[in-house]
């Protein structure tokens, strides 16, 4: 089993300051950092079971086309093989919430405008 990396320490001991997050886009390298986020993120409950991010305590149903759960099972079998299982709708919460982290004011005018005309 690998080490936790404390970020923190590494900073304080290169004189560094942690100044936030950076996020990948898609393809290869942005396959790698959403890996590296389940590893960090997901821990195993205490009564067994799939690992999943203890601070989520919301579940809510979310409808989708049949073409994008495809797409999120075909990307979750991809991260699971890189060494973390991961469940499609496990997949989707972790985009949803880089979505809404990412999204401002009018980006999300200018996508609620092209779905409405």
């Amino acid at each position: 089993m690998k080490p936790k990396l404390d970020m923190e320490k590494i900073a304080k001991g290169l004189g560094a300051e942690r100044r936030g997050e950076v996020r990948a886009g898609s393809g290869h390298f942005g396959a790698a950092q959403l890996a590296a986020e389940v590893q960090a993120r997901f821990r195993a409950p205490s009564g067994g079971g799939r690992s999943t991010d203890p601070s989520w305590t919301e579940k809510r149903l979310v409808p989708f086309a049949p073409s994008t759960r495809e797409r999120l099972e075909r990307l979750a079998a991809l991260l699971s093989k890189q060494g973390k299982a991961i469940a499609p709708l496990q997949l989707a919460a972790l985009l949803l919430e880089q979505a809404v982290e990412t999204a401002d004011e009018s980006f999300v005018a200018q996508l609620t405008s092209k779905r409405v005309s």
